[in-house]
């Protein structure tokens, strides 16, 4: 959280010539770096102007489709698309939300396009020509980014003076899918070449940003799926992991770790913000001379319906009960990987991960560490009356009685979101030391994120007197299945944060893991009674019928009886 906001100015659109095309700029206006600084920040300020409640760039909206998450809200009625994508059912090319996410990110690229043009515009005289560009490169390969993982088969706008002609004969399957992944690579390169290791302005990315979002890029690229006929994972492949090593190596990350507490990651108040294992993020504001402050509403559905205190909560986005049982821990302190599931977590006489308690809030325990709001099978914390259960998710929410939680249209707060943490960079780099055949690294690896998580008990102090909570978690002793036990971790630790479906997609493991998750569930969340994933279809939404019919014929609809 910053009070002067890089991401979200009020006005910023002023300075576009409505009169231009975007991007065509007059002599003196690409002789003035204040116009373009101004423009570049524009290019920022639409990675949150552009999404909103229905269509956050989180992605929190689509990760309802894991064994993370039921969509909640009042019914399934509620939301009815998202609905659909949760039990792989029903999803049609004309649903709203499908084409609206395609559109908000496109339009999000078509920005950084501009800037991107109007630097190059510039002579050499302009010092931070090249940095710039490195930012937008950066911006470009990260739209593209959320764009491959939800629908695989994209265009890649890729130059940034382009005409409607050339827009107009794109096509969405010029690149296989290995290589889109390298369009995406090349613009992070040009970004890891240009940034620098630190930035005055948080909200710009640095070399250390550039070096996560590539090696998340190949760690996606490395698990090939290029089969045009199948989503199927048909080689994993060494070289794609090595350079997930090479990025993920710590010399790229000096000033960069994991912070002490779990928790802090998931602050709104200024001093945890943008600390030691926020490696980028959007930045949010309040208090900055703006009406409302540039506050974080992409979230505001997700905020629980407590009576005069948060009215109009939406209660979307709520934890599973799979998802608490995965917290579970044995008597050693290690989780349950093969057997989790085979009853619900019981508080009473169960131990858990910690940080279970700073991700779900649950029945028997206070609503955002404030002991007058706790937690209990009622209708205010299920607007469904109990259809989606009545879990909580922590990450995404405030204190109610702070000054963080703020009411407009919805719920808002300024609490950044961390885009990319070192969190997910060790973890990636263990997946990668695993898939090589490297055991021992990969488990030290873990071990850090598990003793972190041992320590993580500052806002839960007194819960196992109170509340009875049983907190037990150790490090691994041994080797074991690192594979395995690497994306038990990674679940565990990001948790909530819209990884998940992602993950199981590129694993190649999400039929048979959404599948089971809904056998199981269905007396949970009934709704699952119907619900059934299609392999080689509910991977990736289709293509939205909104584009292919304006694409003029240059389109084609991803696989599957769309």
């Amino acid at each position: 959280m910053s009070l002067c906001t890089l991401f979200l100015c009020a006005s910023c659109d002023s300075f576009l010539n409505k009169d231009m095309p975007q991007g065509i700029l007059n002599e003196e206006q690409v002789s003035d770096p204040q116009y373009i600084d101004q423009l570049v920040i524009s290019a920022y300020a639409v990675f949150i102007s552009s999404e909103d409640i229905n269509s956050s760039f989180s992605m929190w909206n689509f990760d309802v489709r894991s064994d993370d998450a039921y969509k909640g809200g009042n019914g399934t009625s509620d939301g009815d698309v998202f609905h659909q994508l949760e039990i792989s059912q029903g999803i049609l090319t004309t649903n709203w939300n499908i084409n609206d996410m395609w559109v908000r990110l496109y339009n999000s690229i078509s920005r950084v396009n501009a800037a991107i043009n109007a630097l190059n515009s510039m002579d050499d005289s302009y010092e931070l020509k090249e940095q710039r560009l490195g930012e937008m490169y950066f911006l470009r390969a990260y739209g593209h980014f959320l764009l491959k993982r939800l629908y695989k088969n994209i265009p890649f706008v890729i130059q940034a003076n382009m005409s409607q002609e050339d827009y107009n004969n794109l096509s969405n399957t010029a690149y296989t899918n290995d290589e889109g992944w390298k369009v995406i690579i090349a613009d992070l390169e040009q970004a890891f070449k240009s940034l620098p290791q630190t930035q005055a302005d948080k909200g710009r990315p640095t070399k250390a940003a550039a070096a996560a979002l590539l090696a998340k890029t190949y760690i996606y690229k490395a698990y090939r799926q290029d089969n045009p006929s199948s989503h199927a994972v048909t080689d994993i492949n060494a070289d794609d992991l090595r350079k997930v090593l090479e990025y993920t190596d710590p010399a790229l990350y000096a000033g960069y770790g994991l912070e002490p507490d779990f928790h802090n990651n998931f602050r709104p108040e200024p001093q945890y913000e943008n600390g030691i294992e926020s490696i980028w993020a959007m930045q949010y504001s309040m208090n900055d001379g703006t009406k409302n402050g540039n506050l974080n509403w992409s979230y505001g559905l997700i905020v629980p319906n407590i009576p005069g205190v948060t009215d109009g909560g939406c209660d979307f986005y709520k934890p599973s009960q799979n998802l608490v049982n995965a917290f579970h821990t044995d008597d050693a302190g290690l989780p349950l990987i093969e057997t989790f599931n085979q009853k619900d977590f019981n508080s009473s006489s169960d131990n858990a991960d910690p940080r279970l308690w700073l991700t779900i809030g649950i029945p028997g325990f206070p609503y955002m560490f404030n002991a007058n709001y706790f937690m209990a099978k009622t209708q205010t914390w299920s607007r469904s009356n109990g259809l989606y259960g009545y879990n909580v998710s922590l990450k995404h929410n405030v204190d109610p009685d702070s000054e963080y939680l703020i009411k407009g249209a919805w719920w808002g707060s300024p609490m950044n979101r961390i885009v990319l943490r070192y969190a997910d960079v060790l973890l990636m780099r263990a997946e990668a030391q695993a898939q090589l055949g490297n055991g021992t690294e990969a488990i030290a690896l873990v071990n850090q994120l598990r003793l972190r998580a041992a320590q993580s008990t500052a806002m839960l102090s007194g819960y196992n007197v109170r509340y009875g909570a049983k907190m037990r978690v150790k490090p691994y002793s041994d080797t074991g299945d690192a594979l395995a036990r690497v994306k038990m971790e990674r679940r565990l630790e990001m948790a909530m944060e819209s990884e998940r479906f992602f993950d199981l997609v590129r694993w190649g493991e999400a039929e048979q893991v959404i599948n089971r998750y809904y056998a199981e569930e269905a007396d949970n969340c009934a709704i699952y009674s119907a619900a059934h994933f299609t392999a080689n279809k509910n991977e990736y939404l289709p293509i939205p019928y909104e584009q292919i019919a304006a694409s003029n014929g240059h389109y084609t609809q991803n696989i599957g009886e769309w």
